[in-house]
């Protein structure tokens, strides 16, 4: 949240708003979002979500937590994500690769530090802080790969 705060006035101009615009559109008073941008309150939870989902493809967002903002929110909120997603880039910026076995990929991201685990289309399978959770994952998946073409 202090993140999301920090750079609140940044995501806004770089949207083009005005605060009036930028609190109408994420749900909260303008003195609110005065506040927030002058680092004086913090935003809720919701409003963060709201920020992540609704400007989730600003470079200054993307740049501040290495890639989908959206997806470190629910990762925040659920702990780890373990189920297919969307289709990512790969990797190929903001992501350190760990391991790789029977076309699955063990990543880092170099900012905000979590783990993920994609396959070889590179749509990610799992998401968690926890490493030894990512590391456990990935070897299930890697058995799982193996038995399947066995």
């Amino acid at each position: 949240m202090e993140l999301i705060a920090g750079k609140m006035k940044l995501i806004r101009t770089e949207a083009n708003y005005t605060q009036d615009r930028m609190a109408h559109v994420i749900g909260v008073s303008k003195k609110t979002l005065v506040q927030i941008e002058k680092g004086r309150v913090l935003p809720n939870w919701t409003t963060v979500v709201t920020v992540c989902a609704l400007f989730r493809e600003q470079e200054i967002l993307m740049n501040l937590v290495g890639g989908d903002a959206l997806e470190i929110a629910e990762l925040l909120a659920r702990e780890e994500i373990d189920h297919r997603k969307e289709k990512t880039l790969g990797g190929k910026i903001w992501w350190a690769e760990i391991k790789i076995e029977s076309d699955i990929k063990l990543q880092r991201n170099l900012i905000s530090k979590h783990f993920r685990i994609i396959d070889d289309e590179q749509y990610r399978l799992f998401s968690t802080f926890n490493e030894q959770e990512a590391k456990a994952r990935f070897d299930e998946l890697v058995q799982l790969q193996r038995d399947i073409l066995s």
